[in-house]
């Protein structure tokens, strides 16, 4: 297997985050500058003192192992429509990071996994996200996968498509999967991902 480095991946775009024109609690127009006792230039009303902060997103996922093989799904939207990945998505209010994980992997996938230890977390500052992958369970190949999916198979290391992976952060997941598994053990990987 190639090192981490050594792969060329398209990089994620970057998301930007909305500009209010006008607030969204009393419709004033909103202005751009540094609050008060802040250290930050942010979006705020000046009518009514309300500041949009914006926080970087959750992105959660799974791993799911059946056997000796990793489920991949082949998406069926953009970004990146057509190219396999791990199931995972957005995490939503009130779910902890495995909850939104096995929700996004039920999702996608239409089966109920067994969630496992948290394997990656990969921060990607660029685009205002955090990718938070675990080793998860299945027990059979599922038959129904959900609209997020064309496509899913149960791939063994040496059938991995890794021309054909999504994104840089589910290319690494799989790559410290692979890794740790020859060695024996899973361990957490966190790193930067950076454009």
């Amino acid at each position: 297997m190639a090192s981490l480095s050594s792969r060329k991946v398209e990089p994620m775009k970057v998301i930007e985050a909305p500009l209010f024109k006008f607030c969204p609690m009393c419709g004033h127009p909103m202005v751009t500058k540094r609050p008060q006792d802040d250290v930050r230039v942010r979006e705020l009303c000046e009518a009514c003192g309300y500041i949009h902060y914006v926080n970087p997103i959750p992105v959660v996922g799974t791993v799911p192992v059946c056997g000796d093989r990793v489920l991949l799904c082949k998406r069926a939207i953009e970004p990146q429509k057509g190219k396999w990945t791990l199931p995972a998505g957005f995490m939503e209010a009130h779910e902890t990071l495995l909850e939104g994980a096995l929700r996004e992997t039920r999702e996608e996938t239409g089966t109920e996994a067994k969630g496992g230890q948290l394997f990656t977390v990969i921060d990607v500052p660029y685009a205002s996200q955090i990718h938070f992958f675990f080793l998860a369970e299945i027990t059979q190949l599922p038959t129904n996968p959900g609209p997020e999916t064309i496509e899913q198979k149960l791939f063994a290391e040496n059938e991995i498509p890794w021309d054909k992976i999504s994104f840089t952060t589910v290319r690494t997941t799989l790559e410290h999967f692979f890794e740790d598994r020859h060695q024996g053990s899973f361990m957490l990987h966190q790193y930067r991902l950076d454009d």
